[in-house]
């Protein structure tokens, strides 16, 4: 019996006939509850700027309407 042979009999006796998708479902599940979780916490920063729209308006009067220095790059 060659090399060749013997691989295609130890692959032979290794088979397993189950169902491949059952056994990676729970992969698929995972990745849906994380899915979930990441859209619990982006929808948790939703009307954030709205909260503190007093914050903001006093920021404004105090430093003028024009909003210079404000934001990025500035």
């Amino acid at each position: 019996m060659n090399l060749v042979a013997q691989i295609a009999m130890a692959a032979a006796e290794t088979e397993h006939h189950g169902n491949v998708a059952m056994d990676t479902l729970i992969f698929g599940v995972i990745a849906a509850g994380l899915f979930a979780l990441l859209g619990l916490v982006t929808f948790s920063y939703r009307n954030v700027a709205n909260r503190h729209s007093a914050k903001a308006e006093a920021w404004a009067e105090k430093h003028g309407k024009d909003g210079h220095g404000a934001g990025h790059g500035h």
